[in-house]
C-alpha cells in the first residue's frame, strides 16, 4: 500500500470522511499544511481563493505537478451568505473534493473559510449559528476574524466563537484591521492577542497581520513590510504561531521570496491575481493587472474567457457604476455564462492559472515536494489531528475578561475601518 492510500485511511477529516465516504481526495486539517511548511523550512503554502471554479481546478493542477500542498480558500465577503462569487463556504469543499478526484490530485489539501469577518457585536450571535455549518459541509481550517474591533474586543469574541471550532481543525487569527489604512500593527498588539489566546489553551495555526498588505489591485508600490512581520514572528515565537500573508497579488516576486527566507509566514493568500489571469487579463510578472492609459483592465486576445463574454462583463460593469476594484462583483452573475463557454476556453483558463499557480509554488514560496512531508506526518501521527503545536505559557488568572478590557493596547477605534476581507 502507498504512503498516499496509507495517508488517505488515517488523515482526512472527520467532516470529510462522512460527506465523502467513497472519496480518493486527501482533504486534511489545516494543520498539517502549517506543520509541512515548518519542517521544510522557509517555506509558504499557496492560499488560492477559488473565485470561481476554474480558479480551484488550476490551483490544484498546480499543486499536484509541483508535489505540494495547498490550501484553496474563500472569504466571507468572497463566499459568505452576501457573496459575491459563486464559490461559497458551503459548496467550496464539494468542487474540491470532486475536482481531486476527476483529476487524480494525491496532494494533501486544507479547505479553509478565510477572514471569517466579525466587525461588530451584533455579528456574534449569528456567527455562532452559522460557523459550525461551515464544518458541516467539508470546511477543515477556517480564519476567525475579529480584527476589524478593538483589541479586547478582537480577543474576547475569539475566545468565545473558538469553542465552535472543532479541536482537530486549523485555525487563523489576526490582529490590526482596525487601524485601516492609517497604521501597521505592532508587537505589542499582536502579543496581546497570542497571549490571551495561549492563556485559554487556544494555539493558532497562524495570525495575519495589518503589515502592509495590498488587497486587490495594486494602489502603490509600499507593499509589505518585511522587516516589521519579521520583528512580529520573532517576538512570538515562543508561542509557534505561524504567520499569514493576506494581499500578496500586489507584491513582487521578489519581495515575498524575502518574506519566505526571513520570516514565519507558511500560508500565503493569493486572490485578486488568480482571478484576473483566469479571465484573460494582461498582468505583470507577478500577477497584478495592467491598466491601459484610461485606467481600463486590458484582455489579451486569445487568452482567459470568450471576447464576447469579457465584453458583456465590461458592459454590465459599466451599468453598475463599478470601477476596477469593483470587478471581483462579476463573479457570481457570470459564473455559468462562464463555465457555459467550450472546453478548450476553459482548459485555457485554467491552463493560466496552473502556470502561474506552479511558479509561485516552486519558485517564488519554496513549496515544492512538500506534499510528501505532510504524508509522512499523517503517517506519523497517525490520525487526522496532528495535536497542538505549542503550549499553554501565559497565566489564565491574568487574562480574565476584566485585565483584558483593562490591558487592551487600542481601546477604541483609532483609524478607518480597514476592507480587507479578501
Amino acid at each position: 500500500m502507498t504512503d498516499f492510500k496509507k495517508a488517505l485511511q488515517v488523515g482526512r477529516a472527520p467532516n470529510v470522511q462522512k460527506l465523502f465516504p467513497n472519496s480518493q481526495a486527501l482533504l486534511v486539517s489545516g494543520k498539517y499544511i502549517d506543520l509541512a511548511m515548518l519542517a521544510k523550512g522557509k517555506a509558504i503554502c499557496l492560499a488560492a481563493n477559488g473565485r470561481n471554479h476554474l480558479v480551484i481546478r488550476g490551483a490544484l493542477k498546480a499543486a499536484q505537478r509541483a508535489n505540494s500542498v495547498l490550501i484553496i480558500e474563500i472569504a466571507r465577503s468572497e463566499g459568505g451568505a452576501g457573496a459575491y462569487c459563486a464559490v461559497n463556504y458551503w459548496n467550496m469543499a464539494r468542487q474540491v473534493d470532486a475536482l481531486c478526484n476527476e483529476m487524480g490530485i494525491t496532494v494533501p489539501v486544507a479547505v479553509h473559510a478565510d477572514h471569517y469577518g466579525i466587525k461588530k457585536e451584533a455579528d456574534i450571535v449569528p456567527a455562532e449559528k452559522e460557523i459550525p455549518s461551515l464544518f458541516d459541509f467539508g470546511i477543515t481550517s477556517i480564519a476567525l476574524d475579529a480584527s476589524h474591533m478593538p483589541d479586547d474586543e478582537n480577543l474576547l469574541t475569539s475566545l468565545r466563537l473558538k469553542k465552535l471550532v472543532p479541536d482537530w481543525a486549523g485555525y487563523e487569527t489576526e490582529v490590526g484591521e482596525i487601524k485601516g489604512k492609517s497604521g501597521l500593527s505592532t508587537v505589542e498588539e499582536a502579543s496581546y492577542l497570542i497571549k490571551g489566546l495561549n492563556a485559554h489553551g487556544i494555539f493558532p495555526n497562524w495570525i495575519a497581520l495589518n503589515n502592509g498588505t495590498s488587497h486587490g489591485i495594486e494602489e502603490s508600490d509600499a507593499g509589505i513590510q518585511v522587516d516589521l512581520t519579521a520583528d512580529i514572528h520573532k517576538t512570538l515565537a515562543p508561542y509557534k504561531v505561524s504567520g499569514a500573508q493576506h494581499g500578496t497579488s500586489g507584491n513582487s516576486s521578489d519581495r515575498l521570496r524575502t518574506i519566505a527566507e526571513t520570516t514565519r509566514t507558511t500560508k500565503a493568500n493569493v486572490a485578486t491575481a488568480l482571478q484576473m489571469i483566469s479571465w484573460g487579463v494582461e498582468v505583470n510578472d507577478y500577477g497584478n493587472a495592467i491598466l491601459d492609459a484610461e485606467g481600463n483592465f486590458k484582455k489579451v486576445e486569445g487568452q482567459g474567457m470568450e471576447e464576447d463574454v469579457w465584453k458583456e462583463m465590461v458592459a454590465y460593469a459599466e451599468s453598475k457604476g463599478w470601477k476596477k476594484g469593483d470587478y471581483k462583483k462579476l463573479n457570481l452573475p457570470f459564473e455559468n455564462k462562464i463555465l457555459g463557454q467550450s472546453e478548450p476556453v476553459r482548459e485555457r483558463m485554467a491552463r493560466a492559472v496552473e502556470d502561474f499557480a506552479y511558479n509561485m509554488i516552486a519558485n517564488v514560496f519554496n513549496a515544492k515536494d512538500t506534499a510528501d512531508i505532510a504524508i509522512d506526518a499523517i503517517l506519523k501521527a497517525g490520525s487526522h489531528d496532528p495535536g497542538p503545536k505549542a503550549e499553554r505559557i501565559e497565566d489564565p488568572s491574568d487574562w480574565t475578561e476584566e485585565k483584558i478590557r483593562k490591558n487592551a493596547p487600542i481601546q477604541s477605534n483609532k483609524g478607518p475601518a480597514g476592507d480587507f476581507d479578501d
